[in-house]
């Protein structure tokens, strides 16, 4: 099993940023690659980043494109979800989810675990 925990969320104005944290335990080695998702009050969660452990590739929604930069730390088995220039509409629940012995990508079905998830509130 692996265990993920979210940090980092909180309330900041728009335009500014924020650093969500995922730190993964547990079976670790399985791990290939994590990914974040985001749901907003009444809406479908949705894919926001990726990334692979084996190469680094990453994996981004066009919402968040430019904005938003996924960083790994794989030796800590962490990843980051650097926020920059946040608006009214990414204010959701963001979660951490990681894959086993495959790619990451957009789709939640290529995830094996889950976090509880941190709120992210962007005040216009």
């Amino acid at each position: 099993q692996v265990q993920l925990v979210e940090s980092g969320g909180g309330l900041v104005q728009a335009g500014g940023s924020l650093r969500l944290s995922c730190a993964a335990s547990g079976r670790t080695f399985s791990i290939s690659g994590m990914g974040w998702f985001r749901q907003a009050p009444g809406k479908e969660r949705e894919f926001v980043a990726a990334i692979s452990w084996s190469d680094g590739r990453t994996y981004y929604s066009d919402s968040v494109k430019g904005r938003f930069t996924i960083i790994r730390e794989a030796a800590k088995s962490t990843v980051y979800l650097q926020m920059n220039s946040l608006k009214p509409e990414d204010t959701a629940v963001y979660c951490c989810a990681a894959a086993r012995f495959r790619q990451p990508g957009p789709a939640e079905y290529l995830y094996d675990y889950w976090g509880q998830g941190t709120q992210v509130t962007v005040s216009s």
